[in-house]
């Protein structure tokens, strides 16, 4: 993908070089589970360990608190955010934090017109970048999350380290390949499909409409709020092309294979070694490139209410 003319968005705090932040619970884009707590003895004996080891005993624990089920960081309450130096703001100059801030400035860009021609206003997100973990208002975020988007304060948090998972762990887009970017891109663009959907009332509606109802139906809702994302990040994908025909050679499957690679079928089946479809909350990998694939041929928001469909 050619981005190296985009515009960088100066919406992106960098926190590549904190400490970490203060503690909270977490919430993740990526690993599958329902909520969970430690027990004290438990905590204890994480904190000698990480003592011992060298390691923040407050990573380990969080890491701890993924694993016995974090939920959906849509469920999670307001956190009141400790106390840390301003983090810098504005568009990074390294490599990395200029494609992020590039592929942030294209989304807002594109986003904004579409915005705009339904007479309506686009507010933009904050990006966060991080380094291993930081705090967020809805929790705790590790890189072992994945991205994820924060409603209560319209901030993306991105460990970027999620790049090279995508290449060596999920073998998501063949390393090293410039068709890579577009397969990163698309991560971005669905973390901002998110925030979209927040500005356009979907998030918390269907946080009410989960109140009440079984984990799978929960489930059910919240694997159509993922899909209705991916929709999105193909609409900004049909946009930006458009205007800039940016897309090359491999570009279009590789992000079809990221959004595969990702998929809660063949994660499950990595993980656990079997499929659970009732405890999907992202869809199977199937779904989420066809969803993809809608946004980018039709390019219209209509074209994304995967609530209004009996088949996903």
């Amino acid at each position: 993908m050619r981005w190296e003319d985009w515009r960088r968005s100066d919406n992106v705090e960098d926190r590549r070089d904190d400490d970490g932040g203060g503690y909270g619970p977490g919430g993740g884009f990526s690993i599958p589970g329902g909520r969970g707590g430690l027990g004290i003895g438990t905590v204890i004996v994480l904190g000698i360990l990480g003592y011992a080891l060298g390691i923040d005993p407050r990573i380990l624990i969080g890491g701890a608190e993924i694993l016995t089920g974090g939920g959906s960081s849509y469920e999670m309450p307001y956190q009141e955010p400790s106390r840390r130096p301003p983090a810098k703001t504005g568009a990074p100059s390294d490599n990395v934090g200029a494609f992020v801030a590039a592929v942030l400035g294209e989304t807002e860009d594109r986003w904004k017109d579409i915005f705009a021609k339904a007479n309506q206003r686009y507010r933009e997100p904050r990006l966060v970048m991080f380094s291993g973990a930081t705090q967020s208002a809805c929790g705790f975020a590790q890189s072992a999350m994945g991205p994820f988007y924060c409603p209560s304060e319209q901030k993306i948090f991105l460990d970027t380290s999620f790049f090279r998972d995508l290449e060596r762990r999920f073998r998501a887009c063949d390393a090293g390949s410039k068709a890579c970017q577009f397969s990163q891109a698309y991560v971005i663009a669905h973390e901002v499909g998110h925030h979209v959907q927040n500005l356009l009332g979907v998030i918390p509606k269907v946080q009410q409409a989960q109140r009440g109802l079984s984990k799978a139906e929960a489930n059910n809702l919240q694997v159509r709020v993922e899909l209705q994302a991916d929709c999105f990040a193909g609409v900004w994908a049909h946009h930006s092309e458009q205007k800039w025909k940016f897309l090359e050679p491999g570009d279009i499957e590789a992000a079809l294979r990221t959004a595969s690679a990702i998929g809660d079928d063949r994660l499950q089946k990595q993980t656990q070694g079997y499929v659970v479809p009732e405890s999907f909350t992202h869809g199977s990998s199937e779904q989420r490139m066809r969803w993809f694939r809608t946004g980018l041929e039709k390019g219209t928001v209509a074209a994304c209410n995967t609530f209004q469909q009996q088949r996903l």
